[in-house]
């Protein structure tokens, strides 16, 4: 049938009915009636894009599930649209009714479009799990995917908003009086957000280089732990002892910290021992050995004891050994000084540093000498 017969017959069915009933009355049964059959298309619609997707990847399914009520809502909007241009109202109310209904309709817009960005973040991030062996690769695509699915929204957020502004003359008319004035008033609003924007920005620079990711071993502000979350304006990092400390995202920009699973997770840690210059360097570096290997910490790939130092009283020794992450390193490490130096006791304790003092022969023969008094006789009992 002729869309345009279409609408000749409704304008004279409306027609009709105002010469019947109240001209308001024939315009809310018009938006109800038009409500009504957009709801019926809908379910219609709908099932049929659930049948067509059904074999397709689940993207499109998602889509289709999650979208259903936005999709809704244009319809309807829709719908409400075209009786408005044919019920009978003034020309000021259909005005006003259409400016609300563009005004949803770019808001749903945006909505779909969150919709749709979420749910492929969402798939794309179930290929990686954070709590595999290596996770390297997963960090990498999960802090990526986060921040730039924060900045998204907030983009998505700004135009729809900015958007709806615009179809108010008076918004746009004040906006372009903004302009012309030379952005004095721009440039002051500009100073107000910039804190929001400079972290707006260090989120795009943090997506993209990529210095820090989740579950990275970092040190701030002389504190180790590991990256919790990364939003739109700060990163909170989980210390060690389970408290949370809260950094702005351009402190990642700005200032150096360390991160300790930067490219890889393996770590060398380090075990500083301080002996006797007369210790065994070859047998602590066969029981080190032994220690390591016996190990499963030990990832097998380092292993060194070397005497890195001299000094008056004692002679340093550091002892290396390399595990997979952080937190088997930091346990490594003292698994190897508790063992190693419990061996040193039981096994060589001439080896453990010692006060030395050196005495001349005259010093040795007078304190070896008897003393000339002799014993001191005890006093007599009475009785």
């Amino acid at each position: 049938m002729d869309p345009s017969q279409i609408e000749s017959d409704l304008e004279g069915a409306i027609g009709a009915a105002t010469q019947v009933l109240p001209a308001w009355a024939v315009a809310l049964g018009a938006y109800l009636t038009a409500a009504l059959m957009a709801l019926v298309l809908f379910r219609l619609v709908f099932t049929a894009l659930t049948r067509a997707v059904a074999e397709r990847d689940l993207f499109w399914r998602s889509l289709v599930g999650r979208g259903a009520r936005p999709a809704r809502l244009i319809l309807l909007i829709a719908a409400i649209a075209f009786a408005n241009g044919l019920a009978p109202t003034s020309a000021q109310t259909a005005e006003t009714i259409g400016h609300m209904l563009l005004v949803a309709l770019i808001l749903c817009l945006a909505w779909i479009a969150y919709t749709a960005l979420y749910i492929w973040t969402t798939i794309h991030l179930r290929r990686f799990k954070l709590d595999a062996e290596d996770n390297l690769l997963a960090r990498k695509h999960v802090t990526q995917a986060r921040i730039l699915m924060r900045v998204a929204k907030v983009l998505i957020v700004i135009l729809a908003v900015a958007t709806a502004l615009m179809t108010f003359p008076q918004v746009r008319q004040y906006g372009l009086s903004l302009l012309a004035a030379g952005g004095a008033a721009g440039i002051v609003v500009g100073l107000a957000f910039q804190p929001v924007l400079k972290n707006l920005i260090a989120g795009i620079q943090l997506a993209i280089t990529q210095p820090i990711r989740i579950d990275d071993a970092l040190i701030v502000e002389g504190e180790w732990g590991n990256v919790e979350e990364i939003t739109s304006t700060y990163v909170v990092i989980r210390i060690w002892d389970w408290r949370r400390l809260v950094v702005p995202l351009s402190y990642f920009i700005e200032r150096p910290f360390q991160n300790w699973t930067r490219e890889s997770a393996d770590l060398i840690g380090t075990v500083m021992l301080y002996l006797d210059h007369s210790a065994d360097i070859e047998a602590i570096r066969a029981r080190a050995r032994e220690i390591a290997e016996a190990s499963s910490l030990w990832d097998g790939k380092v292993f060194a004891v070397q005497v890195t130092d001299f000094r008056e009283r004692v002679m340093e020794v550091r002892v290396l050994v390399s595990a997979r992450n952080g937190g088997r390193t930091f346990d490594l490490r003292c698994e190897m000084r508790e063992k190693l130096i419990a061996w040193i006791q039981a096994e060589m304790p001439h080896a453990l540093p010692r006060t030395r003092a050196e005495i001349s022969p005259d010093e040795a023969a007078l304190l070896a000498a008897p003393d000339p008094s002799g014993p001191t006789a005890p006093p007599p009992r009475d009785g």
